[in-house]
């Protein structure tokens, strides 16, 4: 059964995942994605711009499918090797949060929305990742 994922990184870091075709969550954890399986949806939620940096971003920033190989460790350098996950990433816009915190399902309290997202990465309902890929503009198949 297809499972819908959010991750939480910086807009900046998302797009080197995009080019690059691979998800990295919670600082390079391997667990998060060792619970993702082939199939699988990610939909990543970039508070900010620039890792380290206040700039805010607030948005859903890209949306893409686990491909079938298994998680895997990367060196970046002699002092970080962070989990990947190859994702087939689609064409998609970025979507502002604020429209969509009313009716997101996982956000209990609407006043401090962002405390899901201090997860870092966390399973969703179908229906919540629908109404994001909408926002995106992304059409879904609906029987996945």
């Amino acid at each position: 059964m297809t499972k819908y994922w959010i991750g939480v990184a910086s807009r900046e870091h998302v797009k080197k995942g995009v080019e690059g075709g691979f998800a990295q969550v919670c600082h390079g954890k391997g667990g998060p994605l060792k619970r993702m399986l082939p199939g699988d949806w990610i939909i990543y939620y970039s508070p900010v711009e620039i890792f380290g940096e206040k700039l805010p971003c607030r948005k859903f920033t890209a949306i893409g499918r686990i491909n079938k190989n298994d998680p895997y460790e990367f060196c970046m350098s002699s002092d970080f090797i962070p989990w990947r996950r190859d994702v087939s990433f689609v064409l998609a816009k970025d979507a502002l949060i604020e429209p969509l915190i009313a009716d997101l399902t996982f956000i209990k309290n609407k006043k401090s929305w962002g405390f899901p997202f201090r997860r870092g990465c966390f399973e969703i309902s179908k229906q919540d990742f629908l109404l994001i890929a909408k926002k995106m503009e992304v059409v879904i198949d609906e029987k996945d």
